[in-house]
């Protein structure tokens, strides 16, 4: 089974669009690195949060990406620009649409 990744972090108020930016710039690697499904989304009502919803071949391939090179440079550009507000959460994808062989829940 697939595994899921969903956060959510908040940027430093006006930071939200520069976030952004770095979170959609490697999505090629992603997909090299076991990602199939990479989906950032912002609230209406919240102009600074952010949150990322992610499905991986494996738990593995998650932890994996996290020491690309890319994925430690992101991670430090974007790291001053946000607040320290995080949620994660993590579990097995049994399906949906846009998940790959999982088939359709």
């Amino acid at each position: 089974m697939a595994f899921g990744y969903a956060a959510s972090m908040r940027a430093q108020p006006g930071k939200r669009d520069d976030v952004i930016k770095i979170l959609l710039s490697g999505l090629d690697g992603l997909r090299q690195a076991g990602c199939s499904v990479y989906a950032v989304s912002v609230e209406d009502e919240d102009p600074d949060m952010i949150r990322i919803y992610e499905v991986w071949e494996s738990a593995e391939h998650h932890t994996a990406s996290l020491q690309l090179p890319e994925t430690k440079a992101a991670i430090a550009t974007a790291m001053p620009m946000l607040t320290g507000e995080f949620t994660a959460r993590h579990g097995t994808v049994v399906g949906g649409l846009g998940v790959g062989g999982l088939g359709v829940a």
